[in-house]
């Protein structure tokens, strides 16, 4: 299955030689060459995995693979980091940052894009088609696309980047209540500054778009607590 792959490496014949192996294995590779263009990267798609040079210009991987674990928005995806230095101190400490995996240079494209499937399996949490699916509601996780199952026939819904997230967030975290907060610290992220009641204005948006399939209930207001998703009406 095509995965969306960003690499972050500041030498550009290294990035294209990951670019031409990724493409070759039937992934879609992004690219950026510092901290900078990698968040440009990510804020126009989140990737199905990062791998990332330790060395980079102004912001080492070390940092980024931290900042990018305090960020809901790249929380769970898998990072691996790309270094030359070898040693365990090394390898400890990319893993306490947050890194998934670790790959010492010069390595095999056959070792990279084995530890890059190894590391997507551990990783992922839809089941095995990368499907998420409660009720008559189901999210194509590889093409983040939702469906509305009704009488046997597929009614795809057209969300917005922030109510797809959000209800990304509600599918794989049912019936559980979740304050206003919450959900802008698992959705948007704590680096980012949203007003509370920005989260009432994306619910709204999300029930009106789940109202032509008649599942706007699923996205269920709690008084005086917040929001939680059921399939229970």
């Amino acid at each position: 299955m095509q995965k969306h792959i960003l690499i972050v490496e500041d030498e550009p014949a290294i990035r294209e030689m990951l670019a031409f192996t990724l493409r070759k294995d039937g992934h879609n590779p992004m690219q950026a060459s510092d901290a900078q263009e990698a968040q440009l990267q990510i804020a126009e798609r989140v990737p199905d995995l990062i791998l990332l040079d330790w060395m980079l210009p102004g912001c080492s991987g070390l940092d980024l693979a931290r900042r990018w674990r305090r960020d809901a928005l790249t929380r769970e995806v898998p990072i691996i980091m790309l270094t030359a230095r070898g040693e365990e101190n090394d390898r400890v400490n990319g893993l306490e940052a947050g890194v998934d995996d670790y790959v010492v240079k010069p390595f095999s494209t056959r070792e990279l894009l084995a530890r890059i499937r190894a590391v997507l399996r551990r990783s992922r949490e839809d089941d095995a088609d990368g499907n998420i699916q409660i009720g008559a509601l189901r999210i194509d996780g590889a093409a983040q696309r939702v469906f509305a199952d009704i009488d046997n026939e597929a009614m795809q819904l057209q969300l917005g980047p922030s109510e797809y997230r959000l209800l990304h967030f509600f599918m794989t975290h049912p019936e559980r209540v979740y304050t206003r907060s919450q959900l802008l610290d698992h959705v948007w992220g704590g680096s980012v500054y949203v007003e509370e009641r920005t989260v009432d204005v994306h619910i709204r948006r999300l029930r009106k778009t789940l109202e032509p399939a008649q599942l706007a209930d699923m996205v269920q207001t709690v008084r005086g607590a917040g929001y939680r998703f059921s399939a229970a009406s």
